[in-house]
């Protein structure tokens, strides 16, 4: 069994509406490793093993990164990739990323792209922006606004675990045996705010607390909180991007950090990508984003489970 034949033919339309934008805002297309050495150090993601200490990519960004400190200051990739241990109507295996950079451009141009992409792939799916709620401008809010308005407390993004964990239970969230600071702020997160979210249009939710700061750098103003956004539309979170963090010393702070989480949670180690630590320094001030196409393609079809937006989901 495979995907609906009208459904492949839209999902090729709305690939080739992506890929013309981009060649017309100027970007290089560029093709990465899927197999590497370094998949990434994220505490929550898991790559699959391939073969003589590789791995396959769970995202193509430390490669696209080096390429943007070699001079492309704009690119972008359309990449397979592969994360173990995701099933669900949201999540597969394998799925496809469309990711880009754009160097010496500010954080809100990457939202901007978002904005007229999802219009782009509307409009080559034949569907009304306008009934999809993507024809007008999106609402733009932050993580602590969020957290005030509907988990029930105060974030600053420097808490202790144990004083996170103590306000959210008094807060009446119900945390299970999260202790850990990232496991408590996705408990109340899940909880209290995703729901608020699915309800909404589309909305960005800027500034992250720095602990969930991965490879994004911290706000000038406010080092608490760290220069990255997250898409949400229809219920799906669509993207993830960063303001890009270029100071090696403390990029391998939070890599070897991430290390020791990972071990003392049972999750495989994964070798440091050194060749990306020395590009960081000839990287410009540089914003990146992943977006799923995948997720992408649901929202326009109104689809609930990525199953039926690829040629063949997982169980065919």
């Amino acid at each position: 069994m495979v995907a609906a034949r009208e459904t492949l033919e839209t999902r090729a339309g709305i690939l080739r509406a992506v890929r013309g934008w981009f060649e017309r805002q100027d970007f290089v297309e560029v093709d990465t490793p899927a197999r590497v050495r370094s998949p990434g150090q994220e505490v929550h993601l898991d790559a699959f093993p391939a073969g003589d200490r590789h791995w396959l990519i769970t995202s193509p960004e430390y490669h696209m990164k080096r390429l943007v400190a070699a001079g492309l200051p704009r690119i972008v990739q359309v990449a397979k990739c592969w994360r173990a241990n995701e099933s669900g109507p949201h999540h597969r295996g394998e799925f496809t990323m469309v990711e880009w950079y754009r160097a010496n451009e500010p954080l809100e141009a990457l939202a901007d792209d978002c904005e007229a992409l999802l219009r782009v792939a509307a409009m080559a799916a034949r569907r009304d922006a306008g009934a999809l709620g993507l024809a007008a401008p999106f609402a733009r809010t932050t993580v602590r606004e969020l957290w005030a308005r509907h988990a029930g407390f105060d974030l600053r993004g420097d808490e202790e675990a144990a004083d996170l964990r103590a306000k959210a239970t008094a807060a009446g969230v119900a945390l299970g045996s999260a202790e850990a600071w990232d496991d408590i702020f996705y408990q109340v997160f899940l909880d209290r705010i995703e729901p608020q979210l699915a309800a909404a249009g589309p909305t960005f939710v800027f500034d992250w607390p720095a602990p969930l700061a991965a490879l994004a750098r911290p706000k000038a103003d406010d080092p608490r909180v760290v220069e990255r956004f997250e898409l949400y539309a229809g219920g799906l979170e669509l993207a993830n991007a960063f303001g890009e963090l270029t100071d090696p010393v403390e990029q391998r702070r939070r890599f070897e950090d991430e290390a020791r989480t990972r071990a003392a949670r049972g999750r495989e180690v994964y070798p440091v990508d050194e060749a990306l630590l020395a590009a960081l320094p000839r990287m410009p001030p540089t914003a990146g984003i992943a977006l799923g196409f995948d997720r992408l393609v649901m929202l326009v079809l109104g689809v609930r489970d990525i199953a039926e937006v690829v040629a063949f989901g997982d169980e065919r």
